[in-house]
């Protein structure tokens, strides 16, 4: 008998020894690697995407090109009010009773003013459902893993509102724009290469602290903490995907050129990108109340960044695949439309012209103050 089989000899509690401190130090290792690993995923998250290499170059707004214009700036032949002295005054917009239910940054609307939204939102989804897009109502109370995914988490945090709960796993976070459900639909998917594109339009409400615009455009509908938007989202073959931006942002304008609202189109610099955007166009719609143009829609091709986070890939019949290429804009934001509207169909006397367009969705020809 060796030494080794015999349990008792000094020999064999040695090697037993030796085998609990392998064993335990395999166990600590294992340990450090996954929080080395963990705080390797924490610092990747803050980590944004590369630029495309047609983003021109530039530090802040004032180095993006304008790259298409559409519409005359209308010309009234009287003194131009903004939104909010036109709603007001119609009855169609109510401040102070939804500071009275809110606080600030928070509207009701009224009459007209409601049957309008609804107008807009369905004439939206209808422009855009009959071209291919496919209609989603889905949910806007996100967990953080969807936020991380589409890269709202951790960076824009401050800028969420989210519910209290004792667990991490029992929080919400209420949707800031419908492009995080909708490309979380297929978070964990490998998509069948020949199903793409793949294309998705939904209305949602949408909440943003604004925790970043203190004392910024607090009056009107430009910057509330709820507010209304259409979302297309696009999920592409990264040979198409480029091609496919360029397709997004038309669709987007489609539908102020179908308004009758003056634009502009904004190629944003390397410096004014977004977080997750790989190259994105801002449209502009000129806004004869306040004298100025205003972002109404952004537009965004986000190449494999969201995909890499959310474990969203394709194949091909053959076997290949790689990451799907993720994009989105708003098509449009709709209390921005709205306001754009009351400002550019104004007349001398208050009331708003309806664009031809809304006419069938509202009923009527005129915005009127009610008796």
């Amino acid at each position: 008998m060796s030494k080794l089989a015999d349990k008792k000899s000094a020999e064999f509690t040695a090697a037993r020894d030796e085998l609990r401190g392998v064993s335990q130090a395999i166990k600590d290792g294992e340990a450090t690697l996954a929080k080395l690993e963990e705080e390797a995923r924490d610092k990747l998250l803050y980590i944004p995407n590369a630029p495309h290499e047609s983003v021109p170059t530039g530090s802040d707004e004032t180095a993006n090109p304008v790259v298409a214009t559409w519409g005359e700036q209308p010309h009234l032949a009287f003194a131009a009010k903004d939104h909010v002295d036109i709603g007001v005054a119609r009855g169609i917009l109510d401040f102070e009773r939804a500071a009275k239910i809110s606080g600030a940054r928070f509207v009701v609307l009224r009459d007209k003013g409601a049957r309008l939204v609804r107008a807009l939102m369905s004439f939206m989804l209808d422009v855009h459902t009959s071209r291919g897009y496919l209609e989603i109502w889905p949910p806007v109370l996100l967990k953080r893993h969807a936020m991380e995914g589409t890269g709202q988490l951790p960076k824009f945090e401050n800028d969420a509102f989210k519910t209290v709960a004792e667990k991490a796993d029992d929080q919400f976070f209420l949707a800031p724009t419908a492009e995080v459900p909708l490309t979380n639909l297929h978070r964990g998917d490998t998509l069948p290469a020949e199903s793409l594109p793949r294309k998705y339009v939904a209305y949602t409400p949408c909440f943003r602290r604004e925790a970043g615009s203190y004392g910024k455009d607090t009056k009107g509908l430009i910057r509330n903490h709820q507010f209304n938007k259409v979302e297309l989202v696009t999920l592409a073959h990264p040979d198409s995907s480029d091609d496919l931006l360029e397709a997004l942002t038309g669709h987007a304008e489609s539908i102020l050129q179908t308004l009758g609202l003056a634009y502009r189109v904004m190629a944003l610099c390397t410096g004014d990108l977004g977080f997750a955007a790989a190259k994105t166009y801002d449209l502009e719609v000129w806004m004869p109340g306040e004298d100025r143009w205003r972002e109404i829609s952004s537009c965004s091709n986000f190449t494999d960044f969201q995909a890499r986070r959310l474990n969203l890939r394709y194949r091909d019949v053959k076997g290949k695949g790689g990451l799907v290429h993720t994009l989105n804009g708003s098509a449009l934001a709709v209390g921005r439309t709205f306001a754009a509207i009351l400002e550019t169909y104004q007349e001398p006397d208050g009331t708003v012209r309806v664009p031809d367009a809304l006419r069938p969705y509202l009923g009527q020809d005129r915005i009127m103050k009610e008796v």
